[in-house]
């Protein structure tokens, strides 16, 4: 059996748009790790590193990287990895 895919939301309590993502997220019933980069400053540093933005949110569905709150990339990578139909 395949292991469910990971979805990681790296925000901050301050982010509209990290709400609005999370909110999206739940909307579609994924389920989702919420990482706050205020709060876990290593978490911040991962994704400057991965991305050389320090902005969030950071949108993480397996194996793709999301800047901000992209609905159009998000309903992608989630329907390529089976997390919705």
């Amino acid at each position: 059996m395949k292991d469910k895919v990971a979805v990681t939301v790296y925000s901050a309590a301050w982010c509209a748009y990290c709400h609005m993502a999370m909110e999206y997220l739940k909307s579609k019933g994924v389920d989702y790790k919420a990482v706050d980069v205020d709060k876990d400053p290593s978490a911040a540093q991962k994704i400057y590193a991965k991305t050389g933005q320090a902005g969030v949110p950071v949108v993480e569905i397996g194996d793709e990287t999301i800047l901000g709150f992209d609905r159009m990339r998000i309903d992608g990578a989630l329907r390529a990895n089976n997390l919705v139909s």
